[in-house]
């Protein structure tokens, strides 16, 4: 299939917040309690929320910036593309590179509303993690219906109240929501507790996805912190099969017909190594370890809950079979680092040299759609929605080079590599003090 040809659908994206994104969402009595954005005297932009700053606005937002100047920046809304913030100009860029449909995934609360779970206040937290998701399905997703597919934060203090917000922004069109890859390492339950399991039944009922990203449990993946970044780079995405280990042993899968996980930034060729290791394993070890997935193996079960997705991944399309063609779906990662964006179609058709037309429509978009109940067609007729047409609705985007806008100066030491310990100190210095 050529590149202008394909339909795309990304299923991990990333959303700066604007500034303005808590102002016709957050209730009265709470109003002067919302995030603000605050310019600190560096000229950097941090959220404040309950006098504490959270660092870097835009974690890693580089779309358009030249790679010499990648890392963990950008630290203002000058130093970021429009469409990172301003969706107007998002669903200009996804036309630029031939995306119909994108899942965001957020930046300042992380990645499973973190920041709002470690407030004191529970009431306050609710109210501003619902007025969060009331702004990303109304104002993000809603301005542009069958261009976005919604996903929301969890109140992951209470499972119960999650299953209520599941059930709550399923009524407006949501199925989706974010967790963690590992509710231990944020102080919670295992995923093996029954603790989350009113959380679980509510995904069943409503089809709902859990949406798991890469990171979301135990941060980056510092092996040390004098190891090269590009260690921490290596490992992030791979690092989620320990997540698909937990998930595929519990009793999760096997309890929940319904449920679907969807590993999201995780890549897919390490996946069939690892079902046939569970496999075997199973095989090998379930008498004594008191296993049971009756009559099947857990590679079918994984492949019957989890959906899997990739940018690039040669070696995973070509054992696409062997991941389970059904769980495949695409990403772009815009604006992140690893960003495919604006040549995501030819760097895709790469990776999809040799399959088949109808095989290249599920990877592409159609397991995407049906996954996430998304029904893009009835929005726009189909013949619209390829890389060519979305191209020609926007042939004015600009697709230079941004230029340096003040941010991280170039480093005083070139020829030595740049340590995880250095990127904790770089993010570490967002938590200084802010101006009132």
């Amino acid at each position: 299939m050529r590149p202008s040809d394909m339909i795309l659908v990304s299923v991990d994206d990333h959303v700066v917040e604007p500034p303005d994104m808590f102002e016709r969402h957050v209730p009265a009595r709470y109003r002067d309690r919302a995030p603000r954005v605050v310019r600190k005297a560096d000229g950097s932009d941090v959220w404040v929320f309950e006098g504490t700053p959270v660092p870097n606005i835009g974690l890693n937002a580089v779309a358009g910036r030249p790679p010499e100047e990648y890392g963990m920046e950008p630290t203002s809304f000058e130093q970021l593309r429009p469409g990172c913030y301003d969706v107007h100009e998002r669903v200009r860029d996804m036309n630029a590179n031939g995306v119909l449909a994108s899942m965001c995934f957020p930046s300042f609360p992380s990645f499973c509303g973190q920041l709002f779970a470690r407030q004191k206040d529970k009431e306050l937290a609710l109210a501003m993690l619902r007025a969060y998701n009331d702004w990303h399905v109304d104002e993000w997703c809603g301005s542009y219906p069958g261009r976005f597919i919604p996903l929301s934060l969890p109140p992951i203090w209470d499972p119960r109240l999650m299953a209520e917000e599941v059930r709550r922004v399923a009524r407006r069109g949501c199925h989706a929501m974010s967790f963690t890859e590992n509710p231990e390492k944020l102080g919670y339950p295992s995923v093996h507790s029954e603790h989350w399991d009113p959380f679980w039944e509510a995904c069943c009922d409503e089809g709902t996805v859990v949406a798991i990203h890469i990171g979301s449990g135990a941060g980056m993946a510092f092996t040390s912190m004098d190891a090269p970044v590009d260690v921490m780079i290596t490992l992030q995405p791979i690092h989620i099969l320990s997540c698909a280990a937990d998930l595929l042993w519990s009793r999760v899968l096997r309890r929940y017909d319904g449920l679907r996980f969807a590993l999201s930034e995780g890549g897919i060729g390490w996946i069939p190594y690892f079902l046939e290791r569970a496999d075997y394993v199973y095989q090998h070890h379930r008498y004594w370890t008191h296993q049971s997935f009756g009559k099947k193996l857990p590679s079918e079960v994984f492949r019957e809950h989890v959906i899997t997705c990739f940018i690039d991944d040669p070696v995973g399309v070509r054992n696409r079979h062997a991941v389970g063609l059904d769980t495949i779906t695409w990403e772009c990662d815009y604006p992140h680092s690893d960003t495919t964006w604006p040549r995501a179609p030819e760097t895709l058709a790469r990776s999809l040299e040799g399959v088949p037309d109808d095989e290249v429509d599920q990877i592409t978009h159609a397991n995407a759609l049906r996954h996430f109940r998304l029904d893009a067609f009835s929005h726009r007729p189909r013949e619209k929605c390829t890389v060519a047409a979305l191209r020609a609705e926007s042939p004015d985007v600009d697709l230079s080079t941004l230029e340096r806008k003040g941010g991280r100066p170039p480093s005083d030491e070139p020829d030595r590599p740049v340590t995880s310990r250095d990127v904790t100190t770089q993010l570490a210095s967002a938590f200084t003090e802010v101006p009132e």
